[in-house]
């Protein structure tokens, strides 16, 4: 494995039953970067981080964690990652400060470092007030960050997390984002699935999506966006009864084979057109144009394709049809 690759997997491939859950499935990611993993349900996604955090004993394949082979030295990989999964596993029975501190123990910390660690973990995912009470008081939302928080006691070199903020309220999961920052920031690398593509998009630096046990795409999100569609360009004139003459002008700049539309969208999307374009150099022609016609707009806007978009042209599914 090259000094830039923290985990590296070749050819993963796992069956239960007649499932085939992993079907050759390579994986990489970059030292001190995050990797989300999209994929529908049952897609495999799950199984591979099991496999790589050491749950799990592939079939065929290799992998590779912060150095270390996964099959041959297992306990040494388990000291390198942390891993939060799907569901929150705190010892109910005990307080959140005594779940931490417990972890600090089993990874050999001095019970006065565990405490601190636990301490400073607490202040971030916000339970404070309840560190002192016993886990299965906790509601959901505070299971599931106090099972975050068990995950980063080691100060873990690869943190695997598979849907950390399910079940967080918005705010809750962006505080969880500011965390992820947070860890990369200070020199760890995320491997995160997510069944919010929005979480994906603001915070993977790459993207692998997997879908039938297989890797059908990886790349940063712009150059998946890129990959799927090219831009679109949406301009809204202040005068709605200018918008022919904006679809006029859009036809000049349109990709070949395209053509300009209105948007027939209520609310904020009202009295807008839009036209696929080749790349950004379309600007120089459209603004001296609308200039020129003395037209004068409220929004004028040129973007890639959304990841939802992404999703749905490379699997076939819509994000409702259940992702991760």
């Amino acid at each position: 494995m090259t000094d830039d690759l923290v985990v590296r997997a070749e050819g993963l491939r796992k069956r239960f039953g007649k499932t085939q859950a992993l079907d050759g499935v390579d994986l990489s990611m970059r030292r001190g970067t995050v990797l989300g993993v999209l994929g529908p349900n049952g897609a495999g996604k799950t199984t591979a981080v099991r496999v790589l955090a050491t749950l799990l004993k592939p079939d065929e394949g290799s992998a590779v964690v912060a150095g270390i082979d996964v099959l041959k030295e297992p306990a040494k990989v388990r000291r390198k990652i942390g891993l939060t999964g799907q569901y929150a596993s705190v010892d109910e029975d005990l307080t959140g400060v005594q779940n931490l501190v417990l972890i600090g123990r089993l990874l050999d910390l001095t019970r006065r470092d565990a405490r601190a660690r636990a301490d400073e973990l607490l202040a971030w995912f916000d339970l404070q007030e309840a560190a002192q009470r016993p886990a299965k008081t906790y509601s959901g939302g505070m299971r599931r960050r106090l099972d975050l928080a068990a995950s980063l006691v080691g100060h873990p070199e690869v943190i695997f997390l598979d849907e950390p903020t399910t079940g967080l309220d918005p705010a809750k999961r962006e505080d969880m984002w500011g965390v992820v920052r947070t860890q990369v920031a200070s020199g760890a690398s995320v491997l995160l699935t997510t069944q919010y593509l929005e979480e994906a998009d603001a915070l993977a630096d790459e993207i692998v999506v997997v879908d039938h046990g297989r890797v059908i795409a990886h790349d940063t999100p712009d150059g998946l966006k890129r990959k799927v569609g090219g831009q679109t360009l949406n301009v809204r004139p202040a005068d709605p009864g200018r918008l022919p003459d904006v679809l006029r002008l859009l036809d000049l700049v349109a990709a070949p084979g395209t053509t300009a539309s209105r948007d027939e969208a209520a609310g904020a999307r009202a009295g807008a057109a839009s036209v696929p374009v080749s790349g950004d150099h379309v600007l120089d022609k459209l603004i001296p144009a609308l200039r020129a016609d003395h037209i004068e707009v409220t929004e004028l806007a040129l973007h890639l394709p959304s990841l939802d978009e992404v999703f749905h042209v490379l699997t076939g599914r819509t994000k409702k049809e259940e992702l991760v």
